[in-house]
This record gives structure tokens, sequence and C-alpha cells, in this order.
């Protein structure tokens, strides 16, 4: 219970009235959000001097930054060093964005520093106007106080949004820096153009710090390499994986997807780079030979076999993930950009193929989608046309519609209509482009929460996550099974294509759109995660 009032009383902070007229002053001005952000660590009894000795290694860009986090993070653990890891968003349960040597912290620490840092911020809000932090500023905070209690070795540090004003800018001193690959993402936040959003993620660069990126398109390199040099930090791009010299054969991702090539470079120099200033601090780092006045190549250097095996063990859940649960295997990958629909679409249509082609008969394949916020839908679904669905399914990212959701999945933040009504958007513009006519958008309610439409044929509308996937297994996923009493009565034969499910061999489902959808997905198909 300590934990779950935690977690009620950090979704206050979603919709604090002070909080978001915080949050729209400061649009206006963003060097406010830094300001903002260095008085809620200040109350909450941290310095911005305290965060120098976390030994942060300070990762952003588009697509790509979590795994790039995931695999820098078990290289180091690999080396045996205490590992804090710092990401967003989480899949089921909010502690998993604070992990301690890869694991979320345990619910009774989660709750017991909880408690620390809001206590000492609510103590302290009548002097401040009554504000209290955001959501994401708040725990934010309270990551870097769990890192410096529980005594890290070293902090892997995601950044949320951007970069120059993200509320993780207030480090001052990472060891090093990197940026994942970028593409277009938050433009009401970061800019229209994908060379706004470059300046942005640019800004957590630090003068002297070496930072890191991936082969970017000429603009937003361009970007990237003016932002080094007006902050005199030597930037450096990574070489392609198949470059590294390795003695036992092509280096082995645990991340599926040739989308993750670029991501473990990345990762290598990042902790290559991390090592050399922690362990061979009297070295002359190359920075100190740069001028800062472009961009080099980075070291071809030979990866140790601890660097090869921290990558072949990095565990990334709903990032191009499989999950077979007897008849029906489930694809699971938060791809929620067109370019990382892309990268999801290559893996999916390679990894299908590839089970297809060892199926005992007969497949069909079942889409599950949604997005949220100003993402362009329709676009992401243009790309999953090839895929060749039998069935296309749209659901809010709620998990279940008859018990209350978990308080580490409640979104306060839109309504439920909103929720519905962008589902029922994405299937018209299913349908629009796999037949070229608009459907019907009438859809039936049933104790205030709306059930499968009636008369469709392809394409499916569901009131909430565990309903769509109890009607794509059909009684033939185990682990689905124990949750049938909870799922709102809907018809199994909502179209004459519904046996399909039922007399194919094997079903086939990606999940994609939104991280959020996989995390709800994840709950229910991996019940361990919520425990």
């Amino acid at each position: 219970m300590e934990y779950q009032d935690a977690i009620c009383t950090l979704n206050t902070l979603q919709t604090n009235a002070s909080a978001l007229e915080q949050v729209r002053r400061e649009r206006g001005n963003p060097q406010l959000q830094l300001q903002a952000m260095r008085g809620f660590l200040e109350r909450a009894g941290l310095m911005v001097e305290d965060l120098d000795h976390l030994n942060i290694i300070h990762v952003t860009g588009t697509k790509g930054k979590g795994s790039t986090c995931a695999f820098t993070e078990r290289i180091l653990r690999s080396y045996g060093f205490r590992t804090g890891f710092y990401s967003s968003p989480h899949l089921v349960q909010v502690r998993e964005r604070i992990r301690i040597n890869g694991q979320p912290i345990r619910k009774e620490l989660f709750a017991k520093y909880f408690w620390q840092v809001y206590g000492r911020l609510d103590e302290t809000k009548d002097a401040h106007g009554g504000n209290m932090p955001a959501y994401f500023r708040f725990l934010t905070i309270l990551a870097f106080h769990v890192f410096l209690q529980e005594k890290v070795d070293l902090a892997v540090v995601e950044v949320g949004i951007g970069g120059a004003y993200d509320c993780t800018n207030i480090i001052r001193k990472p060891w090093v820096c990197g940026i994942s690959s970028l593409g277009i993402d938050h433009t009401q936040i970061l800019g229209d153009t994908i060379e706004k959003i470059s300046w942005q993620k640019g800004g957590i660069f630090k003068p002297g710090v070496p930072a890191f990126t991936v082969k970017q398109p000429e603009g937003p390199m361009a970007v990237l390499k003016e932002r080094a040099r007006e902050i005199m930090c030597p930037l450096w791009v990574c070489p392609e994986l198949e470059e590294y010299q390795v003695d036992s054969g092509p280096l082995r991702l645990g991340l599926a997807g040739q989308h993750q090539h670029s991501n473990a470079s990345l990762a290598l120099q990042l902790s290559h780079t991390w090592l050399q200033r922690r362990c061979l601090p009297d070295i002359t780092f190359p920075s100190t030979q740069q001028d800062c006045s472009g961009v080099s190549p980075a070291p071809n250097f030979k990866p140790s076999l601890i660097m090869a095996k921290g990558l072949a063990d990095t565990v990334w859940p709903g990032r191009t993930q499989t999950l077979k649960h007897g008849a029906v295997t489930y694809f699971l990958d938060g791809a929620h950009t067109t370019r990382s629909m892309q990268a999801c679409v290559n893996w999916f249509m390679d990894s299908a193929a590839r089970c297809e082609r060892n199926a005992s008969g007969s497949v069909a394949r079942v889409l599950l989608f949604n997005a949220t916020g100003e993402r362009d839908s329709a676009a992401m679904l243009k790309l999953l046309e090839p895929c060749h669905f039998d069935f296309a399914l749209f659901c809010p990212n709620i998990t279940e519609a008859i018990s209350s959701c978990n308080a580490d999945q409640q979104n306060f933040n839109v309504s439920v209509e909103n929720m519905l009504t962008r589902c029922l958007d994405n299937e018209r513009s299913w349908r629009l482009y796999n037949s070229g006519k608009k459907a019907d958008t009438e859809i039936l309610i049933h104790d205030g929460l709306p059930l499968v439409p009636e008369h469709r044929t392809e394409t499916l509308v569901f009131p909430c996550i565990l309903s769509a996937l109890q009607w794509i297994a059909q009684g033939r996923d185990p682990v689905l099974a124990g949750a049938a009493q909870r799922v709102l009565p809907v018809k199994p034969t909502v179209t004459d294509k519904a046996s399909l499910l039922r007399e194919v061999k094997e079903i086939h489902v990606l999940t994609t759109g939104s991280l959020h959808l996989v995390g709800g997905v994840l709950k229910h198909l991996d019940p361990s995660s919520a425990k």
C-alpha cells in the first residue's frame, strides 16, 4: 500500500494546477525551465554540484536513445560497476524508470525515497507560491536522489524530450554525451524542422566533454557540428558496427533489428570513453588534442570480450521484442515516429517471415495499434501496409475497462473520449489506405464504455487492451486464460473472418505505435512485470 500511495501521490503531479501553469509560462521562455528545475532540486535537498559525483553518461536522440542507454549500461555493468539507469517512459510500473544494476528499484526503496523527496518539496511549497514539480521533473529529481543514496559508480541518463531545455540538462559535468539517430518528433516543443530539433538535441553538449553521434543526414549533422563548435565540445561520429575489429566473428546483439546496429556502435563508444576516463585518468584524451571546429571519425577500437558479452546480453523490453505463447506469437515494438516505424516494419517483416517458414501450418497476421499526442499516425499506418495484416485492431492505452486501471499506468492528461476518438481516426485511416472507403464510425456503449463496433470487415476498435488481446487469442494463449472473466463481453464473431483466428495454426501479432500500448500489452502477457 505504501508503494501504491506513492504512485497515486505522484500521479497528482500530472494535473497539479500550479505545475501546469508554470510549464505554460516557461514555454515562452525555455531558459526558465532549467532555472525552475534547479530550484526544485535545491528544495529537495540536492545541489547541482552533487550530480558531478554520479559520473554521468548523458544520451539524447529521436530514435534509439533508450536502446543505446540499455546497451551502454549493460556493458559497464558487465565490468562489475554498480550502475544507475534513468529512462522514460515506463512500460508497466513507474519504478522501471529508475534502475540499479539493470533492475527497477524495489517497491519499498521507491516508496522510501519517494516520500523523502516529496516531503521536502511539500514542506517548502508555501514559500514558493505552492509550486510542486510536474511529473517528469519530480521523477528526474528522485532518480538523482536514488543514485546518490545508493552510491552508484555511474549513471546512464536518458533525456526526456529534446536536450537543451530538458530537465535532465541541469547536469553540469557528464563524463561523455551521446546522440542517437535524429528525426521529427515533439514538433510543438522542439520545432517543426529536423534542423531545429537537432539544435535542441545538441544542447546537451558541454565544454571539453567528449560527445559521440551516429551518422546523421547532412542538415542535422551540420547543426550538431555548429553546436559543438559554439559550446567547445569535441564531437565524434561512430563507425558502422561491422567496422569494429572482432576476433570471434560478428558482434551479436541482444536487441533484434538492423537499426540496433548504430545504437550498439554508439554504446561501444560511450562505454569505451567512460572506461578510459575512469580507469586511465592520466591519459591524454583525444578531446584535448581537438580544436572542436569539426566532426571527427570516432576511433575504431577492438571491443573487449566483456563489451561483446554486454551487447549480447542486453535486454530492453518493448523494443523489437518477441514473445511466443502457445499458438500466438507477439511482436512488440514501441515505434512512434515514421522513421522508427519503418525500422519496426523491416524488423517485423524479417522476423515474421522466419517464424512463418518454421510454422506448422497456416498463419494469420494481426496488427494492434495506437498512437498518442501529435504524432502522424496516418503516415505510420501507411508504412505498415506492406505487412499484409488479416486484421487491424485499434484500442486506447487503457489496460482494462472493467477493473480499475493500475495507478502506474494512469494518464490524467488525456480523456477517454479523446483516446477513443483517436482510435476511430486511426481505424478510418487504415480503411482508407486498404479499401479507399471511409468506415462507419458508430460504436456501441456498455455501462458507459464502448464495445466493439458491429458490421466491420477487417478492422476492429476495442475499448481496452485486454479485450483486444482476448479477441485476438481466441482462447489459445494460456497466459491470458486467467483474465477471461475481466473482459467486457464482445462477440467473438464480429466479422465473418473471425473464424480464421480459430482455424489457423498460428497467430502473429504486431503491437506498435505507442510505448504505452506496448506496456499495457506486456502487463497482461508477462504478469510478473506488474508484481
